[in-house]
């Protein structure tokens, strides 16, 4: 109760000295803005500025925040490559009384981002953490995406590699829940054909791209409507996305996953895409060649 009192009304003795909302031997858990910097919270801002080193996950990008908020303090790299050592390392300056705060690029860390071990490693130790809440990519879109809120399923990166992708996204296909993914730019297009061909292209989905930022974009459509905005350029494969699907239909859920490449060949065609972009897509998330598909659509066509 007296940490809580403190926090709501001001400082404590201890945290007068180091900053407002900081104790030693504390790490706090800090998320930062997706894109714009002035969604940065008092909070967030008091506590950097009064900790007495941040682990950050990449030095240079946090210091685009850090000067933003005129906050000079030591800082240590903490990745996905060096995170179990870089915990241990912090844990025991914590023990010592030394008080820090984790931030990742963007968003709240540990949450698809590094943090979580460092985290694990902390509790385990009885060090103390307490979260600084803030921005979150997932929530902030599916907040504005319309599709159903609850329940929803968080599964942050697909698996990079099309195989992997493809199989983890059979294994979701019958859940009934809105999925939550994000995706980098340079997988997005492959990641949305292999979206449509194992949960089915006419699965209401939502696109966010560049969430706070200056070209933000938030689309709307089914998932074989979203594969050919992204073909023919409306929705530009830049900058970081979140994919939110909403859940299966009872249509949808009773056919079984990966049974929908013709669906996807004809709901292509149906949106206009060219033959040549539907042949590209589809080959890469079937056994299909490029070739077949490419001549499979002209037949189509040519039978309408």
């Amino acid at each position: 109760m007296s940490s809580l009192n403190a926090g709501e009304g001001g400082e404590n003795d201890a945290g007068a000295s180091r900053g407002r909302w900081v104790e030693p031997g504390h790490l706090y858990v800090v998320a930062t803005p997706i894109g714009n910097l002035a969604d940065i919270t008092e909070r967030a801002a008091s506590v950097l500025r009064g900790v007495d080193l941040i682990a950050c996950e990449d030095t240079r990008h946090a210091r685009v925040l850090l000067d933003h908020l005129g906050v000079r303090k030591e800082l240590l790299a903490l990745h996905e490559h060096n995170e179990r050592g870089a915990s241990q390392a912090l844990r025991d300056r914590l023990l010592a009384g030394c008080s820090a705060a984790l931030i990742s690029d963007a968003g709240t860390p540990a949450i698809s981002d590094p943090g979580q071990i460092l985290v694990s490693v902390l509790v385990e130790a009885g060090v103390v953490v307490s979260p600084i809440p803030g921005a979150s990519a997932a929530i902030a879109a599916l907040s504005a995406s319309g599709l159903p809120t609850r329940p929803f399923w968080f599964e942050g990166f697909l698996p990079a590699q099309g195989k992997g992708r493809r199989n983890r996204l059979g294994a979701l296909a019958k859940l009934e829940a809105t999925l939550s993914f994000y995706e980098a730019p340079h997988r997005i297009v492959k990641s949305m054909a292999d979206c449509a061909d194992r949960l089915g292209s006419e699965r209401p989905a939502v696109l966010a791209r560049e969430l706070t930022k200056r070209f933000e974009q938030i689309a709307s459509g089914t998932l074989a409507s979203l594969c050919r905005q992204l073909a023919e350029g409306e929705i530009p494969a830049r900058g970081e996305f979140v994919i939110l699907i909403g859940p299966p239909s009872p249509e949808t859920s009773a056919s079984p996953a990966g049974a929908s490449a013709d669906a996807l060949i004809d709901a292509l065609i149906e949106e206009g895409v060219a033959p040549k972009t539907i042949a590209r897509v589809v080959s890469r998330t079937t056994a299909l060649s490029r070739n077949q598909v490419y001549a499979e659509v002209l037949s189509r066509r040519d039978s309408r």
